[in-house]
């Protein structure tokens, strides 16, 4: 598998996540920018709170969401997507190990 922490499928699988984290963004930055609704101290800074804090929770959950999804791809069976089930279909991992095992002989035999 992949060396990386944060690969292409891991990133492709917390992009649900990284969708809500922009929209927010977006809203922190246009009230902070544009200021609507004035400003005032409390209002404001609920206002903030209330965008800030569901933003920092999220970003957390996501990046502990993409070190489980990357551990259990490194530590489980992993199967090409929609093949778990058909019989007689290998692991990544076998498939992997035989594309390996192919390169050294051909690498022994060239050497020969």
């Amino acid at each position: 598998m992949a060396t990386k922490t944060f690969d292409k499928d891991t990133i492709l699988d917390l992009t649900v996540n990284m969708v809500p984290l922009a929209i927010i963004l977006f809203f922190v930055v246009a009230f902070a920018v544009v200021n609507p609704f004035g400003f005032e101290s409390l209002a404001s800074g609920l206002q903030f709170s209330l965008l800030i804090a569901p933003f920092v929770l999220l970003a957390v959950l996501t990046y502990l969401s993409g070190k489980a999804i990357a551990g259990s791809e490194k530590s489980d069976t992993v199967y090409p997507p929609g093949q778990a089930t058909v019989p007689g279909v290998g692991s990544l991992h076998e498939e992997e190990a035989k594309a390996e095992a192919e390169l050294e002989e051909s690498v022994a035999a060239d050497a020969e």
